[in-house]
């Protein structure tokens, strides 16, 4: 009797993580730079062997990711010949053909060579800039080559430690042209690509330029093809700024400009710590997945699922070998999944809905989407609101916290 209950529990286990594991459809992905990460850091040497990037294609094969994305150098390494480029290229093709893998979005390395030490687009010396654009431009031609759709731009030396050297709008103009130009590049190439810009407060320099989300959105609305343009904002990112990410991720949907993602998890006020996904914020997580989801009851409508990919931008603690980093490609994976029917069940509940509902009151929405009218104007300034009633009412968001902590951790739903 103990044998077959031993065997039912391993049966439920198998369909409990059934429930959990990724599917095409998931569209999860990572880069080459996540899974290959060594455990590298300031303080020490790595604790992990070099992986070539046909046996990370294996890996995260075998872990069920959807893609693998990259930076030009991660694949190539700088200074390599035009054959040996070829011959690198050639064999990856043939491992992501043989595995099933694609790559929706490729990067440019600009901060890791000497010659971006103090900024690539946004260099005081045209000749960087050049050069810049010319990394670029053939890194968009590599990512175009195997099929990479969205072109990702973290300004990692776009920054200062030194505000004197030059006037911060002098970088921003530098930076759009370059934007301007390499749109136009891959207009003229036909490569059918979008970019999308990703914003971070600080970190390789004191202060980089365009730090947060909403820097980039209003920046975009500058260049000369905006509707090229998007952003990709980071868990860690965000965070690093003290921010609430899933506002900023909600902006970018609201304006139709999230484009890709990066998920990750972070310590407030900490370095970069790019950790395994929801591992240190469960809560903005859950809330985050709910919007990506579209599982909640929106007051204008449904909002739509994101559809892109979900890039993890992470990688394994540097106490981790080989089987560690399987383990953290798939607890990101796993996790993600986890929260997505968590906020299902929690948008789902009789009583979240009740506590909503009650909440909107009774009078006319003057947001009602109709804009402005004479007719609304008067409306409005006739209208009879018991102040000191509406004021009186407790709109009971205790309890509905207490609810999202309930349906996370399980005990509801």
């Amino acid at each position: 009797m103990a044998s077959m209950d031993a065997e039912d529990s391993i049966s439920r286990m198998d369909d409990h993580d059934s429930a959990f594991a990724p599917t095409t459809d998931d569209k999860f992905t990572f880069g080459l730079w996540t899974v290959g990460n060594r455990g590298r850091d300031p303080f020490g040497d790595a604790v992990r062997p070099p992986v070539e990037p046909t046996g990370l294609v294996r890996l995260l094969a075998e872990c069920g990711a959807y893609g693998v994305n990259l930076h030009d150098d991660d694949l190539v390494p700088f200074g390599s010949s035009v054959s040996e480029r070829d011959r690198i290229v050639r064999d990856f093709r043939a491992a992501l053909e043989d595995h099933g893998l694609c790559v929706p979005m490729a990067t440019t390395n600009l901060f890791f060579h000497p010659i971006f030490k103090d900024g690539a687009f946004t260099s005081n010396d045209p000749a960087v800039r050049a050069f810049a654009l010319q990394k670029t431009m053939r890194a968009i031609d590599l990512g175009a080559e195997l099929g990479a759709k969205i072109y990702v731009f973290w300004g990692g030396r776009e920054g200062t430690e030194c505000d004197a050297c030059r006037d911060p709008r002098d970088a921003i103009r530098r930076f759009r042209d370059a934007i301007d130009f390499l749109c136009g590049y891959v207009v003229e190439q036909g490569y059918g690509m979008r970019f999308a810009l990703e914003a971070k407060p600080n970190e390789p320099r004191g202060d980089i330029y365009l730090p947060t989300t909403g820097h980039l959105l209003h920046f975009i609305e500058t260049l000369a093809m905006p509707e090229m343009v998007g952003v990709n904002p980071e868990v860690a990112h965000e965070t690093m700024a003290g921010l609430s990410f899933p506002h900023a991720v909600a902006q970018a949907l609201e304006a139709d400009k999230l484009f890709h993602i990066d998920l990750n998890s972070q310590k407030v006020g900490r370095y970069d710590q790019d950790f395994r996904f929801a591992s240190e914020d469960p809560k903005q997580a859950f809330l985050l997945v709910r919007l990506l989801e579209g599982t909640a009851r929106a007051e204008f409508g449904s909002y739509p699922r994101y559809d892109g990919p979900k890039h993890f931008d992470a990688h394994a603690y540097r106490s981790e070998d080989e089987a560690g980093v399987r383990d953290f490609a798939r607890g990101c994976m796993r996790s993600y999944k986890i929260l997505a029917a968590r906020a299902e069940a929690f948008d789902a509940d009789p009583e979240v809905l009740d506590l909503l509902a009650a909440n909107r009151g009774d009078a006319v929405d003057p947001h009602d989407g109709a804009g402005w009218s004479t007719s609304r104007a008067e409306g409005l300034r006739d209208l009879a609101i018991d102040v000191d009633q509406v004021a009186r009412r407790g709109l009971q968001w205790e309890r509905l916290d207490q609810l999202l902590f309930e349906h996370l951790t399980g005990v509801r739903g």
